[in-house]
């Protein structure tokens, strides 16, 4: 796959979590997003794109979303479970993504909020449609993914590189 290949980033953010007395980090889903998390599973379906690789944070909640969400997908793609999508800054969202192997075509991040929305508002110089505006007046909630479009190789990723070609969210 040559560095100016098409490519496509979801960022799906988890569905939504409890709040037992245990660790942020082990916070697990509630009924809610026990529901959600299948249906965004079918949506992403619904996209078409057959994703190379899936990031997953190492958070219960984004495990759980995503273990409920990828049985909705025609095929499992390659998973990671990687510890700095958990609370990661913006900046660490996009290093992480300049890391990410030019033999990848479509990418899925599971992660959290507010991460999942900041880096697909600063990925997108552009939008297609009404996907921009819908997603800043939803804020991005839990179970939602947006998926932005670029060309060119991960490590040139940087704000406004891409279009914002699809938003989606339950309940709206």
């Amino acid at each position: 796959m040559s560095a100016d290949t098409p490519r496509r980033i979801v960022l799906l953010r988890h569905a939504k979590a409890d709040w037992p007395q245990v660790s942020d980090h082990e916070r697990p889903l509630a009924e809610r997003g026990r529901k959600d998390a299948p249906v965004a599973g079918r949506r992403l379906a619904e996209t078409g794109i057959d994703f190379d690789l899936a990031l997953c944070s190492t958070a219960a909640r984004t495990r759980e979303t995503w273990k409920l969400a990828v049985h909705e997908l025609p095929q499992r793609p390659r998973t990671v479970y990687e510890e700095r999508l958990y609370d990661a800054s913006l900046g660490d969202l996009i290093a992480l993504l300049n890391e990410t192997s030019d033999e990848v075509g479509d990418l899925l991040l599971i992660g959290h909020n507010p991460g999942m929305h900041a880096l697909a508002d600063a990925l997108a110089g552009s939008a297609e449609g009404d996907a921009l505006v819908r997603m800043n007046r939803g804020g991005f909630p839990t179970a939602a993914f947006a998926v932005v479009g670029f060309s060119g190789s991960w490590k040139s990723v940087e704000h406004g590189v891409g279009t914002l070609v699809g938003y989606w969210a339950p309940h709206e």
